[in-house]
């Protein structure tokens, strides 16, 4: 089973060997995360004595004799040990077991949104309370997307436990200080901040932290919210900066001097401009990062000066994420593992109420649920892409791929570049019905919905026409409604005047859900009253044919000539 993993995570494992207690020793030196496979009674005794903190200890997972469970048993959230009992099941087909109370009852993790625990102390009287269903207060200096809280977390100012998200240093409990009334807050830092950071050659480590510290202290800004270093290019070799930031863990950004220059700032310096080619390092350095891929951002410490080193401060405006869902075709075995973590990943679900049904069972307690009915699309692009631009983590779902005449679209053309937007993908109807009848879709092939309600009829014929005479094989969307019963026949007889009437046809409805039904036919015995809007046809190509039952488009190999 050991080396089974290693063969599957080709670049992360090693092997260890010898006496276990040896191996354990030092696998903990060197190793972030430790598969045993022994009892879990035993592997508690070998690293009893290794134990120094949850901030350092390794993740460790027991597998069983004979392969049946994973357990996470060390460093669940902290070093990733629920994830990692996972991904072993995954390859040797056993059963996670996690034991971590917030993942036991779907509630997330206080430690696992993307924040640092300014005070790990808390950590657990706090997440306590939120699973014993006690008031906890939300208090954040911005709107930050995090995932569904459940109810007794929110506004309770009164409350005897506290959350509070802020890149400000809090060194004290006081109530005050936090502006939250109580005194057992847990403090969370976000990744809110840039520094900017301009030197001259040969600096020292020493001199770069001691700027950064008293900059930092003088603002009252917690180091644990700085997320990355901004320069200028021709420092990312200079060794004090570059051993600051591994020292620190702070990643290195660099832009050249004409994209430094392009920056407005407070205070640019021709003598800088002189020497570098830009009027600032600093302040436009750390402004530029904060503003990556569109964000706004303030410049909230200007520059600071040492004798060989200067450095700014800037702070990021937090923004909605919304994430466009593809569930595929509605068989939870074909729901993509990514979907199912963007729907727990989000704090509002808006989609068709017949796929909320789908997946409802999957979301957090606390979940907020948009649904409407057929005919809506146009109001619940527009209302995720609202509820993102208020800071919300969205999750905007659709059937089969939200790209192919789904929500993709009208979401993108609604939101703007002040969202954060990711698109999971999904298995189509196309793709389902396909497999369900072989592989028509072997070669060359278009899909063509034949809904006229958003496309007029006359430009779905021209290109009904034109997949006709370029004999690729079609796949046709919203073949027929109750009210829309001519297009169908319309299309194969187009279709029909390009290949012969016995030319294969897959007829699929419902693919890989309750009442699914498939058809296989040909195009002068297509029967339209088979089809309806849960309906995919495939028309095949005039080299489709059958092979033993199923419906196949040959690739056209060289080889096989």
């Amino acid at each position: 089973m050991a080396l089974g993993l290693a063969e599957a995570w080709p670049r992360e494992c090693t092997v260890h060997d010898g006496p276990v207690r040896e191996q354990l020793a030092h696998a903990w030196e060197e190793c972030t995360s430790i598969v045993a496979f022994l009892a879990t009674g035993a592997t508690v005794r070998l690293v009893a004595p290794l134990l120094s903190g949850k901030q350092s200890d390794p993740a460790v997972v027991c597998v069983d004799e004979a392969g049946r469970y994973a357990v996470a048993l060390l460093g669940g959230h902290e070093a990733g040990a629920n994830r990692l009992a996972e991904r072993v099941s995954e390859v040797l087909g056993a059963q996670a077991v996690v034991t971590t109370a917030t993942d036991s009852v779907g509630f997330p993790g206080l430690d696992m949104m993307g924040f640092k625990v300014g005070n790990p102390e808390r950590l657990a009287g706090v997440s306590r309370a939120m699973l014993d269903g006690a008031l906890v207060a939300w208090k954040s200096d911005d709107q930050w997307p995090v995932p569904a809280l459940p109810p007794n977390v929110g506004d309770h100012p009164a409350a005897p436990h506290a959350v509070v998200i802020t890149d400000r240093c809090v060194r004290s409990p006081q109530a005050s200080d936090l502006d939250v009334a109580a005194s057992g807050a847990l403090v969370l830092h976000p990744p809110s901040l840039v520094l900017g950071i301009g030197a001259s050659r040969g600096v020292a480590k020493g001199e770069i932290a001691a700027l950064v510290d008293q900059v930092l202290a003088d603002a009252r800004l917690a180091a644990e919210s700085v997320r990355c270093i901004a320069t200028a290019d021709i420092k990312a070799d200079e060794a004090g900066l570059v051993e600051f930031g591994e020292e620190r863990g702070w990643p290195i950004l660099t832009y050249s001097a004409a994209q430094l220059a392009a920056i407005e700032v407070p205070h640019p310096s021709e003598v800088v401009r002189e020497a570098v080619g830009t009027p600032s390092v600093s302040e436009a350095a750390a402004l530029l990062a904060a503003r990556s891929r569109g964000r706004e951002a303030r410049l909230i410490v200007p520059k600071t000066v040492s004798a060989r080193a200067t450095v700014a401060v800037a702070r990021l405006v937090p923004r909605g994420r919304l994430a466009v869902v593809g569930l595929g075709p509605g068989a939870a075995d074909l729901r993509t593992p990514r979907a199912t973590t963007e729907l727990r990943r989000a704090a509002i679900v808006v989609g068709l109420d017949q796929y909320v049904d789908q997946i409802r069972h999957l979301l957090r307690p606390g979940t907020r649920v948009v649904a409407s009915g057929l005919g809506a699309e146009e109001e619940r692009a527009r209302t995720a892409v609202e509820l993102a631009r208020q800071g919300n983590a969205v999750a905007l779902i659709g059937s089969g791929d939200a790209g192919v005449y789904a929500m993709a679209s009208p979401a993108l053309e609604f939101a703007s570049g002040d969202l954060d937007i990711h698109m999971v993908p999904g298995v189509t109807a196309a793709l389902a019905a396909s497999a369900l009848l072989g592989a028509p879709l072997g070669h060359d092939h278009a899909y063509i919905s034949l809904s006229d309600l958003h496309t007029p009829w006359h430009a779905i014929e021209r290109r009904l026409y034109a997949a006709a005479e370029s004999d690729l094989v079609v796949c046709l969307y919203n073949p027929r409604s109750t009210r829309r019963t001519h297009q169908l026949p319309e299309a194969l007889a187009i279709l029909g005047k390009h290949r012969p009437p016995d030319t294969p046809v897959g007829i699929v409805r419902n693919a890989f859900r309750d009442a699914q039904r498939i058809i296989r036919t040909t195009l002068s015995a297509l029967d339209p009253d088979d089809v309806d809007m849960n309906t995919v046809v495939i028309v095949g190509s005039s080299s489709t044919r059958e092979v033993n039952g199923r419906m196949v488009t040959p690739r056209g190999y060289q080889w096989k000539q």
